[in-house]
């Protein structure tokens, strides 16, 4: 299985000295991301985010289809992740990778069994018709720190997502164009993002938010922290390295609140704007058009 370009010597020991003494590679302070950005495409429900170098694209779609059986009054949520050989030589098609599996898992967690979006209002007719919402997401270039750009991708996707309104009438349902409704947004209950610490040194005594690939490399542990702005944490993801001391843990989380309420605001101000702009052209503009004539 192909692998990862290894840092050299010189490398390791050039960026575990610069950590010693206080400096990363890029000049970012400890508790520093990189440059976030994110982007709307032109349907609902497209997110193209940026962290750094590292960039994901996250695709949302709904479907009429049919409730599980065991879940009758509930609609239908995935998340599919695709690490292609674009984004780095290691991940190979239809061969998940260890990375891959952790993201899946991830987001998983964080996303959907934190009931982030309400599956009971996807349900159409009890245990007959329900809405099934997919989201794919694409890795298209990976610079170190894939969970926290594809679950803020993830969440900023699914909040500018529209599905189809649709109606009842004597047991038939109707779907509506575009065109003949207004798509309303999906019912969506809380926004959680993931915070990741990496952590350095023989007793993990140096702490990174969003470290780089090179940096992700030469970490001796690592946690993600999963919670929304509200403090309520959804979930804690410490998989194996160097224990950590359980102070610092609780230092990280702090830390964490304070950059997913910076999510948070980011978000809310891009999908504003968005909104804003489709405004100004879109279905309102026409329906004030029309009652000016």
């Amino acid at each position: 299985m192909p692998r990862e370009a290894e840092p050299s010597l010189n490398e390791r020991a050039f960026v575990v000295q610069a950590l010693q003494e206080g400096l990363r590679i890029d000049g970012r302070a400890f508790d520093q991301y990189r440059k976030l950005e994110l982007k709307f495409g032109d349907q609902y429900g497209v997110a193209d985010v940026t962290l750094g170098k590292t960039r994901i694209l996250v695709k949302v779609s709904a479907e009429v289809t049919t409730p599980y059986t065991d879940r009758p009054f509930d609609g239908i949520f995935t998340i599919t992740t695709e690490l292609s050989p674009m984004a780095s030589p290691a991940f190979e098609v239809n061969r998940p990778t260890e990375t891959e599996v952790l993201l899946s898992r991830l987001l998983e967690k964080t996303v959907r069994r934190s009931n982030a979006l309400d599956t009971e209002s996807l349900c159409l007719v009890a245990g007959q018709k329900c809405w099934s919402i997919r989201v794919d997401l694409h890795v298209l270039s990976h610079d170190g720190n894939l969970i926290d750009a594809s679950c803020f991708a993830v969440v900023a996707a699914l909040r500018h997502f529209r599905k189809p309104d649709t109606s009842m009438e004597g047991g038939n349902l109707t779907v509506y164009t575009p065109a003949e409704r207004e798509p309303v947004p999906l019912s969506w209950l809380h926004s959680p993002f993931c915070v990741t610490f990496s952590f350095y040194g023989e007793g993990g005594e140096i702490t990174l938010l969003d470290a780089n690939l090179l940096e992700e490399q030469l970490k001796v542990s690592s946690c993600t922290i999963s919670l929304n702005r509200h403090g309520e944490i959804c979930q804690i993801a410490k998989l194996g390295g160097t224990p950590v001391e359980a102070a610092t843990l609780l230092q990280c989380a702090s830390v964490a609140l304070n950059k997913v309420k910076e999510f948070s605001t980011l978000l809310d101000q891009k999908l504003a704007e968005d909104s804003k702009r489709r405004n100004k052209g879109g279905l309102l503009a026409e329906l004030s058009a029309e009652n000016e004539r």
